[in-house]
């Protein structure tokens, strides 16, 4: 359950600062506000670290070199995640970006890439898939 809760929390989070970052972006610029956003994030990781963290930067060694890019994704998915709302409405934006999520996650899934367990996936996986993009594209329409 509590992983259904932070879900929610993210998935809420997400929108919303993504059209705040997208409003900031409209009056400093797209890669301004981005350090806006990435620096008031490190500074408040550092303190969530300072007083909360129980890991070992020294095991950094041991990790795979490659998932050290997950910050150069922070950086694509705050500027894409702007560039996408002020070009489309926040509604099909964020459909948008939650179905290319949901492909993606559903590919590591099924391949089981980045150590993750495989997940078969069955036909009713796609009838959603396809309900998905068809949801959106009717939020898309704007039938009158």
């Amino acid at each position: 359950m509590a992983g259904f809760i932070f879900a929610l929390i993210a998935g809420s989070a997400m929108s919303v600062q993504g059209v705040m970052n997208t409003r900031l972006s409209d009056k400093i610029g797209v890669y301004e506000s981005n350090v806006i956003v990435q620096g008031t994030a490190f500074l408040l990781s550092l303190l969530v670290v300072w007083f909360f963290g129980k890991g070992d930067f020294k095991a950094i060694g041991s990790v795979n070199k490659f998932y050290l890019l997950g910050g150069v994704l922070g950086l694509v998915i705050t500027i894409t995640v702007m560039l996408a709302i002020g070009k489309l409405s926040p509604t099909v934006a964020i459909s948008t970006i939650l179905i290319a999520q949901l492909t993606v996650a559903a590919i590591i899934d099924a391949l089981g890439i980045m150590g993750s367990e495989k997940v078969p996936l069955h036909w009713n996986n796609y009838v959603g898939f396809v309900l998905m993009v068809g949801g959106m594209l009717l939020f898309k329409w704007n039938i009158k």
